[in-house]
């Protein structure tokens, strides 16, 4: 009996070893559960800031394309108006150079006018250059042409005497 109860005592002190063991990996897997559900908060925790970041990012992205699309209006009137400033600014020029042909004076801004009319100045210019230069070439005299004196080396003696005496 004695054996039975030295073998008793070792199989209870081989138990107890077990459920130390065991005690000892249920502790472990609780911290690691513990741990787990505190990475777990954490990244719940972080998941919610980024969440609530992202909705101020597109808050913010929504009102920044509100305020885009607005300059954007004012821009397309700025232009427009731009555009009108130019072709009165072109009326005024043609009106006050009524010389320059308005079909070489363009443009949709006060710059491109101004190149423009330069453009028509100068081709305006040269074309008057041009006419004056064949006016020059074909000009003919008024009246008779200047009378010169007659040859008389061809003419007879008494011709060339009868031209003398015509002269007096």
């Amino acid at each position: 009996m004695e054996e039975e109860v030295a073998l008793l005592e070792e199989q209870l002190a081989s138990a107890h070893a077990d459920v130390e063991r065991l005690q000892e990996q249920l502790a472990e897997a609780n911290a690691r559960a513990e741990s787990r559900e505190t990475a777990g908060a954490e990244l719940k925790q972080q998941l919610s800031e980024v969440r609530n970041l992202l909705a101020e990012r597109d808050e913010a992205l929504s009102t920044r394309t509100g305020e885009v699309e607005e300059l954007r209006g004012t821009l397309a009137g700025a232009q427009e108006g731009a555009r009108v400033a130019a072709a009165r600014y072109r009326d005024l020029l043609l009106a006050a150079e009524p010389q320059l042909p308005s079909d070489l004076v363009a443009g949709d801004s006060i710059e491109e006018v101004d190149a423009a009319v330069e453009r028509a100045r100068q081709t305006v210019a040269q074309v008057r250059r041009h006419l004056e230069q064949q006016a020059q070439a074909i000009r003919v005299p008024a009246g008779a042409p200047a009378r010169g004196v007659p040859d008389l080396a061809d003419l007879s003696p008494a011709d060339k005497i009868r031209a003398g005496l015509q002269d007096r």
